[in-house]
């Protein structure tokens, strides 16, 4: 970027804050934001540019696709696999309705599979195992 086409002050914040976003890649994962594009700290809730809000599914949860979906398919009319995501509501409803009668497991597993199946803070489980 051209340094002479800005005011002075400008200039020098420009440059110590390129310096750093260059020190701090390897560090830090950067993801582009989803309002401007503005590379930011994938941990970011909001954008400090825009202040475009992110999406939460960027945070990382512990659970793993792999347990829940075995979990759905032995044990999916009882819910379990929900119990293990930390869904306790939905859970005991599955529970009561034997899955929905199979239709609320079967759908969950295919999600589940997808995997857009979330956690009970609402975050993706993308990780197999």
């Amino acid at each position: 970027m051209d340094n002479s086409a800005m005011p002075f002050g400008q200039a020098a914040n420009f440059t110590a804050q390129e310096s750093f976003m260059t020190s701090t890649t390897s560090v830090y994962q950067l993801v582009s934001c989803n309002g401007c594009g503005k590379q930011i700290h994938s941990s970011a809730l909001a954008c400090p540019g825009c202040g475009a809000p992110q999406p939460a599914a960027q945070l990382v949860t512990d659970k793993r696709i792999l347990p829940a979906m075995l979990l759905c398919f032995f044990l999916g009319c009882f819910g379990i696999h929900r119990f293990y995501v930390g869904k306790v509501g939905t859970g005991i409803l599955q529970l009561l309705t034997l899955g929905g009668l199979g239709i609320w497991a079967l759908i969950d597993l295919i999600i589940i599979v997808v995997g857009s199946f979330t956690d009970s803070e609402g975050r993706k489980i993308k990780q197999w195992t």
